[in-house]
């Protein structure tokens, strides 16, 4: 179906903002719930910009709107986590992707600190990231993390597509590390 515009909705850019968000809504991306914490205690917030940036030095990418009460405290801290979802946490990425919910999101949700950060316990990874950098992108800030611990565990992750939740079709059919070597690299970090 074609839609013509109005003018009053048509970015700078000329390009109709239903059109770029549907348009957006087709790409595959991994779901994250972005930590930090502050005196007022633990605070977290789904997001799916989640990305890799540089090896050397280790750095990443996720950016949050600027009206993010998260954002905020992530910039006056300096400090933020990364927590990669694994395929069955659809719940809990929608628990932290309410606005207003502040820190009971983590009421019911097991974490711990890990580096003086909220870690989700059941999370497929790990990244804890002093900010590095900051990029002005329109309605959005682009954080730039530097990538101080890392963990991983092999699990099918979580991953958000045309407006519904998904995983990797064949993640299932990849040849795995034994166990005991997921524990050990979460263990020693």
């Amino acid at each position: 179906m074609t839609t013509t515009p109005d003018a009053s909705s048509t970015l700078e850019s000329g390009i109709d903002p239903q059109r770029f968000r549907d348009l957006m809504a087709q790409v595959c991306a991994p779901v994250t719930i972005v930590t930090t914490t502050d005196g007022d205690g633990p605070h977290g917030a789904t997001a799916s910009s989640f990305a890799s940036l540089s090896m050397e030095p280790p750095l990443i990418t996720v950016a949050f709107d600027r009206k993010s009460a998260l954002l905020s405290r992530i910039v006056t801290t300096g400090r933020f986590g990364v927590n990669l979802l694994h395929h069955g946490q659809e719940e809990l990425a929608m628990r932290f992707a309410r606005r207003g919910a502040g820190a009971e999101r983590f009421h019911g949700t097991a974490w711990h600190n890990d580096t003086g950060l909220p870690r989700l316990d059941d999370a497929a990874g790990w990244v804890t990231c002093e900010l590095y950098d900051t990029v002005e992108g329109g309605d959005h800030l682009l954080l730039i993390g530097l990538v101080t611990k890392a963990c991983n565990v092999e699990r099918a992750p979580l991953v958000y597509a045309n407006r519904t939740f998904g995983t990797h079709s064949r993640f299932a059919e990849r040849p795995r590390r034994p166990i005991i070597d997921h524990i050990t690299a979460c263990a020693s970090d």
